[in-house]
């Protein structure tokens, strides 16, 4: 286990909530067991500092609303006034003794000016080699609600792992030392954890609504990376690198123990870990401005966060990751009526497959690939539309029957595409291919365009809103003319009277 010596600032007006001993340990020197103990002392329901946890634990349910609001002592600080949740911001650092008392002061100085709840700032030490740690406990005597952790191990995921493991806070979260991103996108990103309504926030400089000042080699690596989450991982955030992210404790806690890496990569597979168990993470657009003096290695990040992917890949392919389903997942029910409607699509979906390569053989011997499936598709598209807005979805008559088969030729044009395309491929990787082959990669891109399809009908043709807007926009016929009641009220005449 890694080696602590914490440094805290005695009377920070942040009281842990098991009580705080104002005992002080210099950096260098031991500190009184009382003092270590404490430091090192779990919160509720959280994992023992430093030590993997078990794979899974349950995930608490949200807070029922705001705690009781603490009084105000007379050692309280202004800025950690106000409601009783508690906010842990840490500052990873590894000889960063340029900037780390400038970036620190300015934290500070903000939050105690801005912050609407309690805060505590942990300037988290990776076994720096210059004056960094000497500087850290320094402000932490100094800065009310500051403290200092040493470890004698390298890596921003082992320093956070240590901090967050232990935390009593309510909120975790951590920013880069050098506060490349604006502090007002703080209380944003942690606002819907302290509610309730999030489990995860992590800033984005990928948002639209973001402004981003970097190099075109940082940001070409940083869209690359993204996207190849998002194209092999199926990845729904939009921005892992972000030095800018922060969860609700207990949801944190319980993901710590199947989290394996220790440095770059650790935020990422926390992100991705988080969206495989449901969890809901949101975005903050950002403020970001590069820094210069960066001293990242990117190539060996690159390479890093790769080995990281192809790890978590593989453990959720093996079903080795098994993390627990949080209340609001277990509880999530489909939506009214969609339950009948994917029963009845299924089979008719079936059905028109069955059809379609049928027809695909029998044209086949008449004709090339790309025709026949043309009119196999077109054939089996028609009749697929017709069955799904008379039994799926509950549609009869003749009124707007050549609409929708319009509108569901959407569904067809992109089955078109698909199947063609597919046959092209088939063709130059495996010239003259069997019927079977052929039928085998149509099968695939029928089932794509099959998703496609009953999205379009369900959001689009077929929704009940839409068809109920032409009958709300007719005019309704006028009433007989009845005496207009009298007015409720006196004229101005009256009024002035």
């Amino acid at each position: 286990m890694p080696a602590l010596r914490p440094a805290q600032a005695p009377h920070s007006g942040v009281p842990k909530r098991g009580g705080m001993s104002n005992s002080t340990a210099l950096a260098g020197e031991p500190a009184p067991r009382a003092h270590a103990r404490e430091q090192t002392r779990p919160g509720p329901g959280s994992l023992p500092a430093g030590e993997p946890g078990p794979q899974a634990r349950p995930f608490p349910d949200p807070p029922a609303g705001p705690r009781a609001q603490p009084q105000d002592g007379p050692q309280a600080e202004p800025g950690l006034r106000g409601r009783a949740r508690l906010v842990e911001i840490v500052v990873p650092v590894y000889n960063e003794e340029q900037i780390l008392g400038h970036s620190v002061h300015r934290l500070h100085a903000y939050l105690a000016e801005t912050f609407p709840y309690r805060f505590r700032i942990t300037i988290a030490d990776n076994a720096s080699t210059d004056d960094t740690w000497r500087i850290a406990a320094g402000l932490a005597a100094e800065l009310p609600g500051v403290r200092a952790v040493h470890l004698d191990q390298k890596g921003r995921g082992r320093a956070l792992r240590q901090v967050w493991s232990g935390s009593d806070a309510d909120v975790v979260s951590y920013m880069d030392v050098d506060l490349s991103t604006g502090l007002d996108a703080f209380l944003p990103l942690v606002a819907p954890l302290l509610s309730g309504h999030s489990d995860l926030a992590i800033g984005s400089r990928l948002h639209r609504g973001s402004a981003v000042v970097r190099g075109p080699k940082r940001e070409f690596i940083s869209r690359t990376y993204n996207l190849m989450l998002r194209t092999t991982m199926a990845a729904r955030f939009s921005d892992a690198q972000c030095g800018f992210k922060a969860g609700r404790t207990e949801v944190v806690q319980a993901l710590l123990g199947s989290v394996e890496d220790q440095t770059w990569f650790f935020d990422t597979e926390l992100l991705l870990l988080a969206e495989r168990s449901g969890l809901r993470i949101h975005e903050v657009p950002v403020d970001w401005v590069d820094d210069p003096d960066s001293r990242v290695d990117i190539v060996r990040t690159v390479k890093d966060d790769l080995k990281g992917m192809w790890r978590v890949a593989r453990r959720t392919v093996s079903g080795a990751t098994r993390l627990p389903v949080p209340p609001r997942v277990r509880q999530a029910q489909l939506p009214p009526g969609m339950r009948r409607q994917l029963s009845s699509f299924a089979v008719i979906g079936v059905a028109s497959t069955l059809a379609y390569l049928a027809l695909y053989l029998v044209l086949r011997q008449a004709g090339p690939a790309v025709v026949a499936n043309a009119l196999a598709l077109l054939v089996t598209a028609v009749a697929n539309t017709a069955a799904n807005r008379r039994f799926t979805f509950g549609v009869t008559g003749s009124r707007d029957a050549l609409k929708h088969q319009v509108e569901g030729g959407i569904a067809f044009v992109i089955g078109l595409v698909l199947s063609t395309l597919t046959l092209a491929v088939t063709g130059a990787v495996a010239p003259g291919a069997s019927r079977l082959v052929e039928l085998g990669a149509l099968i695939g891109a029928n089932a794509l365009s099959t998703v496609v399809r009953f999205l379009l009908m369900r959001v689009w043709v077929f929704n009940p809103r839409r068809q109920a807007f032409p009958a709300a926009a007719a005019p309704s016929p006028s009433p007989s003319p009845s005496p207009s009641p009298s007015p409720p009220f006196a004229d101005s005449q009256e009024l002035n009277r």
